[in-house]
């Protein structure tokens, strides 16, 4: 074993889970620790009831993230996140669709195929992303996030030839399920700017692979019930001092599931939203309470995907 433990090592990579939890000196452009995230944020009317949530109680988001896909948003829809967002100096990221349960494939369904989950099945079902991809790129927005790892390489190589824009914050889903340091590691160096852990991560799992890539890690410190429906709000303190540059995000546990969202879920969604911000305000608290040296980040700080739309 520790033989294997010195390879590891030899390439670069802690050689076991980090149970002693080093700091992390790793930063954000701006120098800051931590930023948070708000995810499924399904449309203006959702987005609205955010922005008016956080405005009442002087709450700062980062970013906020969609998750029924680009494709299920109408242009001008589009461009009103990207309004909204841009005024704020926050990260607009949609999901690129369609995707594995969007698609006619039974396998994501079955309980051998879930592993498949929302990846890509096909050629042609990459080419539909790429499409969505530079569909929302041309309507300003500058991010969006992925859950396969063939479109993960080729948003790198759209970058590299100028058909996304350089600065497009391309965010790997919680749904690729790269669970270790060498795995995280290679999403990193196929293009990822930014990674979602797996929410059921311990401390030195996380602190393994922190120590391998220098991305921001995303981190659910509540969990959606069908990803586990976690609520570890009294360990943000250490996510922050252990995985910096971390995005703290608060999703909702007890909530059904939305996806594709749509018209006919609006009032339902304008009410998970409202929540996720109480979520995020009880968050805050912790820091306060607990981390009040914590490092945030400014409204439209370096690194984030903010909306080229005035």
């Amino acid at each position: 074993m520790q033989q294997s433990r010195e390879f590891l090592k030899s390439l670069g990579y802690p050689s076991g889970d980090l149970y002693e939890l080093p700091d992390s000196a790793k930063r954000f452009p701006d120098g800051a620790q931590y930023r948070i995230e708000l995810p499924s944020v399904e449309g203006p009317a959702a987005l609205e009831a955010i922005l008016e949530e956080t405005d009442k109680h002087g709450l700062l988001i980062h970013r906020i993230s969609q998750g029924s896909g680009i494709m299920l948003l109408t242009d001008q829809e589009i461009e009103a996140m990207g309004r909204m967002c841009a005024r704020q100096g926050m990260e607009l990221s949609l999901f690129v669709g369609p995707r594995g349960t969007w698609d006619i494939s039974a396998l994501p369904f079955t309980p051998a195929g879930k592993a498949q989950g929302v990846r890509h099945e096909g050629a042609d079902q990459l080419i539909y992303a790429m499409e969505d991809l530079k569909r929302a790129a041309a309507l300003g927005v500058r991010g969006a996030l992925v859950a396969d790892e063939g479109l993960l390489l080729l948003t790198r190589e759209m970058k590299q030839r100028g058909i996304l824009p350089a600065d497009f914050v391309i965010k790997c889903s919680v749904q690729l399920m790269a669970s270790n340091p060498v795995s995280v590691r290679l999403m990193q160096e196929l293009g990822a700017d930014t990674y979602n852990v797996p929410t059921a991560l311990t401390l030195p799992r996380l602190a393994a692979i922190r120590q391998a890539i220098d991305i921001p890690i995303d981190l659910y410190v509540e969990v959606p019930d069908n990803l586990g429906g976690f609520i570890r709000l009294y360990e943000i303190p250490e996510f922050i001092r252990i995985l910096s540059p971390v995005y703290i995000k608060f999703g909702l546990r007890n909530h059904p599931d939305v996806y594709p969202s749509g018209k006919h879920w609006e009032s339902t969604n304008i009410s998970l939203c409202r929540e996720r911000v109480h979520r995020a305000l009880l968050g805050r608290q912790m820091i306060e309470r607990y981390y009040p040296d914590a490092v945030t980040s400014a409204p439209g700080a370096a690194g984030l995907g903010l909306p080229a739309i005035k």
